[in-house]
């Protein structure tokens, strides 16, 4: 994504940098891949309010993302790219080649018209791609990582987080 600048017109917009959603899906996400969110309005499993002054709120829809990316050696085609309310991150809709879809973490570069690949072995290293940390070259850099194996990604998920593969353990993967 890109950035936009403004002119400095006032004085809070001199420095104000923001990002360019231009490109992303102006409609509504993929109906079923969405889960209705659950408001407790400051009760307790009795019904009995705990926290004062909070009501129910705004309705939510939750994107059910794919953490795991589990499907191995099956290509998948970014179809869009969209903002979700609920995380800094925006999320992929993905389009798998046995026509299942799944929502992902949009890391930075992704476009749509992409191909990704989730694989077991090495695979190229690629933005999109999955695969696990013993395969990947050292000095790679990598975004939600599992801290177990085939337990979800739980590390460097939020927008603009990456990390560094920097050194292989042996008996550590």
């Amino acid at each position: 994504m890109a950035l936009k600048n403004f002119k400095p017109v006032t004085s809070t917009l001199r420095h104000y940098v923001a990002i360019d959603r231009s490109e992303l899906w102006k409609g509504s996400p993929l109906k079923i891949l969405t889960r209705k969110g659950t408001e407790k309005a400051g009760r307790n499993n009795f019904g009995h309010i705990t926290v004062r002054h909070k009501s129910a709120g705004h309705k939510k829809t939750f994107r059910v993302i794919d953490f795991k990316r589990d499907k191995f050696d099956i290509e998948a085609k970014v179809e869009r790219i969209e903002y979700d309310p609920n995380r800094t991150a925006f999320i992929a809709l993905v389009k798998y080649s046995d026509g299942i879809y799944s929502y992902i973490l949009a890391p930075n570069k992704l476009n749509i018209g992409d191909t990704i690949l989730s694989s077991k072995n090495l695979i190229d290293v690629k933005v999109g791609n999955a695969m696990p940390l013993a395969v990947i070259p050292i000095g790679s850099i990598v975004h939600n990582i599992e801290i177990k194996p085939s337990c979800g990604g739980v590390v460097s998920r939020a927008a603009g987080n990456y990390s560094q593969l920097v050194e292989k353990t042996v008996g550590m993967l």
